[in-house]
């Protein structure tokens, strides 16, 4: 049997370090570069211009780190869709004033909260949003706690978005190439990580069921990546 027949979790070094640590901060550049590879900015926008009718008022992004990812979204689609409230959401606040300008610029206003995704939906539970994103994040959890988190997500939107890593053995070879792109330490370990945590083939499809959601469309996305579309239950497509 495949030793990625499976998800295998694992800490990654990121989550341990300061948000200012000179390792973390490079790895942070690292993903930039690693999200644009992967085309993810690219595979969010044409999932959002499928599933969402648009143009949507407000957009929660969970686990939405420096910004970076959502910004590469919002300037393929704020062309069409003007006006979008973000509300991007981590455990760290990453979002700097440069950052919030670029926003700014494309009319896209953002709202930083800093809080637990968990206790956050808890204490948010009468709040409604047009889409949740999640972008390189729910390979984080365990597959409890992912029908935990989907099952205090999906009453807030009609559709959750999700890119995540695929993980299969060209993904996980494709880690091995970092050193290429000047990636560090943290980065290298970290890739992998995520490949063998990452998912394939109807996985989360089953863990939204499980939390009575309606999954719409989960497959692979490219060499990397591996999407995954959920619907509130009772939301008709």
């Amino acid at each position: 049997m495949s030793s990625l027949e499976h998800r295998q979790l694992a800490p990654e070094i990121l989550d341990g370090l300061a948000a200012d640590d000179p390792r973390a901060l490079a790895a942070r550049r690292d993903l930039r570069r690693i999200n644009a590879l992967m085309l993810q900015a690219r595979i969010m926008a044409s999932l959002l211009q499928k599933f969402v009718p648009g143009p949507p008022r407000r957009i929660l992004e969970i686990g939405a780190g420096d910004g970076s990812f959502m910004l590469a979204v919002a300037r393929r689609m704020a062309g069409h869709w003007p006006g979008v409230d973000l509300v991007m959401l981590d455990r760290i606040d990453l979002i700097t004033t440069q950052l919030r300008g670029d926003f700014d610029r494309l009319g896209w206003p953002v709202e930083a909260v800093t809080a637990d995704v968990f206790d956050w939906a808890r204490n948010n539970e009468g709040t409604r949003f047009d889409a949740i994103t999640v972008n390189l994040f729910l390979h984080h959890f365990d597959d409890a706690e992912l029908v935990r988190l989907f099952a205090l997500m999906a009453p807030m939107a009609p559709f959750l978005l999700a890119t995540e890593p695929l993980r299969t053995k060209l993904t996980l070879a494709a880690t091995r190439l970092l050193p290429a792109i000047g990636a560090n330490d943290v980065t290298r370990n970290d890739a992998a990580q995520s490949v063998r945590a990452g998912f394939r083939d109807n996985e989360l499809s089953g863990l939204w069921l499980a939390a009575n959601g309606k999954p719409v469309e989960e497959r692979r996305a490219g060499l990397f990546s591996h999407i995954f579309v959920g619907a509130r239950a009772g939301h008709d497509l």
